[in-house]
């Protein structure tokens, strides 16, 4: 199936500093597409993956679960350990658990890593139910677009196929086990209304991580996909005064610093 309009990955060759991005779920690089164009005009070296099954039609989700997403960003990350000298991780949403599995498997290769909203449960009641219910019931209704901001949208599928979902239970608690093993510095961004994923998962993430070098911001004008609202700058700047501070004297004038 030919990728939508838009869902492209996306690659700049930069510094000597890499930044990965994880998309979310049913989500595509699109969401992230303005955060990799800001940190690749500062000079930096950028990666954003389309994760299996995303970014062409629900029904190939179907085939995909959490070993395939997770192995793509391995893939993009181990790509960008051999070409730079210092990277970053930052994730949205799901891609915030597999940036935090990232960190937590590959300890100091990783420098720090930002999340933006990122998922640590699902909430909804029926979740329990999708073991069995993933049999009778291909697809839920979508989450894309949860964004404040007008005239803003998300690619993403309208619909939710369950056995990807209950593939994602499982990754999810996985990560949870993971999170001790996090040590990393860490830049914690959530909106307080979020209508995909509550702010509680953030608040676990933040007591159960071993990182000392912490920061958390809340984006008071943004729901989920914050990339794309109101506060999208706020998450841009900060991301790169964060890699700017961690990577100082690395690489080139415009990767240390903006230049």
């Amino acid at each position: 199936m030919p990728v939508l309009p838009g869902a492209e990955p996306f690659r700049h060759e930069g510094g000597e500093v890499g930044v990965l991005l994880c998309h979310g779920f049913t989500s595509t690089p699109q969401s992230m597409r303005p955060w990799a164009e800001y940190l690749a005009a500062q000079g930096l070296t950028v990666s954003v993956p389309l994760l299996p099954g995303h970014g062409t039609r629900w029904e190939d989700m179907q085939l995909t679960g959490w070993q395939d997403w997770y192995a793509e960003v391995d893939r993009a990350l181990r790509e960008l350990l051999d070409r730079c000298a210092r990277v970053f991780v930052f994730g949205l949403s799901m891609g915030g658990a597999l940036t935090l599995r990232l960190a937590a498997k590959h300890g100091d290769a990783i420098s720090g890593i930002v999340l933006v909203n990122p998922a640590n449960k699902l909430h909804d009641p029926r979740a329990f139910a999708l073991p069995v219910a993933k049999h009778f019931i291909r697809s839920t209704p979508g989450i894309a677009s949860d964004i404040a901001k007008p005239g803003a949208s998300e690619i993403g599928y309208d619909r939710v196929p369950t056995r990807a979902a209950q593939s994602l239970r499982d990754f999810l608690r996985l990560v949870d086990g993971d999170l001790p093993q996090v040590t990393q510095p860490v830049l914690l961004l959530h909106s307080p209304q979020d209508h995909v994923v509550p702010p509680v998962d953030s608040a676990r993430i933040l007591a159960r991580i071993s990182s000392t070098d912490v920061t958390e911001t809340l984006l008071e004008h943004s729901y989920h996909v914050a990339t794309l609202d109101h506060d999208a700058e706020r998450i841009f700047e900060d991301s790169h005064a964060f890699v700017a501070r961690l990577a100082e004297g690395v690489g080139s004038k415009e990767a240390a610093s903006g230049g």
